[in-house]
């Protein structure tokens, strides 16, 4: 079920009639919980079983460690919950990878009759359907269990409430990952129609949807057509893909985030910002800052800092920082060309680490420069990131370093649609950002994006961040 289709506007305004008439009643949360199992499910019934084992396994497994007397006791606890929440993991979303991979050795290995032999002997023909947000509801549910063994958060009691933090339906399947910590206080609220509250989260709805369908879905078309097949574009088509397609999983992963949010905030949640203008960012630090928030400070939180993060010495803080970028290119997707756009950050990170906290850099560098450094290495990363393979990657690569200048026949609306937002953000990020308060010019924007969803923009597909 689709932010941006009308089954989800019935769908939500079924939910909210119910879940405000519900407020001052023990069945509110109930119902959202409900609510939540019915959108997923609209993606595939028999899947939900699997919120539902990753509940109810942290529920059991904090329940335990409350009760748990001694310290060994709670750690065996909390190694239950992870071991068990990354082996759901790894299996859904990891079994074709290694299937392929092993078929590939074995291909090498044997040959003719012996490979048959082999394969024979492991289920390698299988292919496992990858469940739709299990990335994002699999980190928020083991989060809990990891701070409660830390001290940061009290044990929840009801179930039912566990649950719906788990899975409330506005973030479920793309996040923003949230903590225990700030979203189950929300839920013992009891929710206060407001004036205010739902202009905010409609406007937040608004610009989400424009970014996906009117910008993501528009450069989409262009980039779709260059990397289906990068070998019959020249370097400049190539290199104006890349950098559309930079544009597109942003308006596209921030836009899901907008309209995730503006739906919280309707019924009265507060959901956390996960995009905060990153391409206007003047490292590589400063990005990984600005994009994803919620994932980069889920990693820095749960593995870079048990790991010793930058306290233990520049070798074991570049260590930290490989281990950290590569097992988050690994979390967005089973395929090479993933652990490589991990490893080429991990790479920028640690190379200019340094270069990044020295004065001169910081004071006598032009900001231009820096934002423009840090985008054009951010879009070489993003070639591996949506090419199909390695050899397509390396393909775009090559193409673009020496490939035919050619026209690269793009529309101009596409260009000037692409400037538009960068001066926006730019107007945003400096001074002059009170040029953009007014509320003239905010209802004037609102309505420049509701003309242009009407008269010119298309319905289009998922989003982008459902595959991981």
């Amino acid at each position: 079920m689709l932010f941006h289709t009308w089954l989800f506007a019935v769908f939500f305004a079924v939910v909210c009639v119910v879940y405000f008439s519900l407020a001052r009643t023990k069945l509110r949360v109930a119902w959202l919980l409900v609510a939540s199992y019915v959108f997923y499910a609209a993606w595939n019934p028999y899947l939900l079983l699997l919120i539902v084992y990753s509940t109810a396994l942290d529920y059991v497994a904090v329940a335990q460690m409350d009760q748990a007397r001694t310290q060994a006791g709670k750690r065996a606890w909390l190694i239950a919950s992870i071991v068990n929440n990354l082996g759901v993991l790894a299996f859904f979303k990891y079994a074709n990878f290694f299937i392929d991979n092993t078929n590939s050795v074995l291909s090498l290995l044997c040959s003719g009759e012996q490979l048959g032999d082999a394969a024979s002997m492991m289920p390698f023909g299988w292919k496992y359907i990858l469940p739709v947000g299990i990335s994002f509801f699999t980190f928020q549910s083991m989060s809990y269990s990891i701070d409660f063994y830390r001290g940061q958060i009290r044990r929840e009691r009801s179930f039912i409430r566990f649950a719906a933090f788990v899975s409330l339906f506005p973030q479920l399947v793309a996040g923003p990952i949230e903590r225990a910590s700030s979203l189950l206080p929300q839920l013992n609220q009891i929710p206060k129609p407001c004036l205010k509250q739902f202009s905010d989260g409609a406007s937040l709805f608004l610009t989400g949807l424009f970014k996906k369908v009117a910008l993501a879905n528009y450069l989409a078309v262009y980039v779709e057509r260059v990397y289906e097949t990068p070998a019959d574009f020249g370097a400049p088509a190539l290199m104006l893909a890349t950098f559309c397609f930079a544009w597109q999983i942003y308006f596209d992963f921030s836009g899901y985030t907008d309209m995730a949010r503006g739906v919280a905030l309707v019924m009265g949640f507060r959901l956390m910002r996960n995009f905060n203008h990153p391409y206007l960012a003047n490292g590589i630090g400063d990005f990984w800052g600005r994009w994803h928030i919620s994932l980069s400070t889920w990693f820095r939180d749960y593995l870079y800092v048990p790991l010793g993060g930058s306290r233990c010495g520049p070798w074991r803080t570049w260590r930290n920082l490989l281990i950290v970028f590569v097992v988050s290119g690994f979390w967005h997707g089973a395929n090479w060309t993933f652990v490589v756009w991990g490893a080429l950050h991990a790479a920028g990170a640690i190379a200019t680490r340094a270069l990044e906290s020295a004065d001169w850099y910081r004071n006598r560098v032009p900001l231009f420069m820096k934002r423009l450094w840090v985008f054009l290495f951010v879009c070489f990363a993003w070639v591996f990131f949506r090419a199909e393979s390695m050899d397509d990657a390396l393909v775009v690569i090559r193409g673009i370093f020496a490939g035919v200048w050619e026209d690269p026949a793009c529309p101009a609306m596409m260009l000037l649609l692409i400037l538009a937002v960068w001066c926006y953000q730019w107007m945003k990020d400096s001074r002059f950002k009170t040029v953009l308060d007014p509320a003239p010019v905010k209802i004037a924007m609102s309505v420049g994006m509701i003309l242009y969803l009407v008269v010119a923009a298309s319905g289009g597909g998922a989003f982008i961040y459902f595959q991981f």
